[in-house]
């Protein structure tokens, strides 16, 4: 299979997502929806330039610790007052040392996949907790274990500064 091919993302810009962990994550070719740097700092600009995306999609964040952690969405995100998705989503975070993904996947316990608010996006959930959680300025973010997905904390805190954010989409 060839390499994935990433594709949109201006040559002055600093990636989140690399070629070796889209390589990783499955598809030949992504395109890039969304990008704090790109895009500027809006929630609202994340909804209306993803809501063309008819596939799944992966969300990458980058912290003020370098870590780099995010989820795949077996559809877009997208404002609603409930959560929505399959448990075909996961969280995911890169090992810092061997530079390979660990993948927390469904683990059936609950339903509680994708909230997208107007004030802030979760993914995961369950017993007041979150697997991932990012205001709407798109700049703070906290991660614990939920039992979505009985994941670690993504970050090397519980709570973390984000960096960089980027939402890829792709078809499989």
């Amino acid at each position: 299979m060839p390499a994935p091919k990433l594709t949109d993302r201006r040559p002055d810009t600093v990636p989140v997502l690399t070629e070796d962990i889209a390589d990783q994550v499955v598809a030949p070719q992504w395109t890039l929806l969304y990008s704090l740097d790109q895009h500027g700092v809006s929630l609202s600009t994340l909804y209306r330039r993803v809501r063309s995306n008819k596939g799944p999609c992966l969300l990458t964040i980058k912290d003020a610790d370098d870590q780099v952690f995010g989820a795949f969405l077996n559809e877009t995100l997208k404002s609603s007052p409930s959560y929505y998705g399959t448990g075909e989503c996961f969280l995911w975070k890169k090992d810092p040392e061997t530079g390979r993904c660990r993948v927390y996947a469904w683990t059936g316990k609950n339903e509680y996949m994708i909230l997208a608010e107007s004030d802030f996006i979760a993914i995961g959930g369950g017993e007041g907790k979150f697997g991932l959680w990012i205001n709407s300025d798109l700049e703070r973010g906290h991660s614990e274990r939920c039992p979505t997905f009985e994941n670690e904390a993504l970050s090397i805190t519980s709570e973390f500064d984000c960096i960089q954010l980027e939402v890829w989409g792709f078809r499989i």
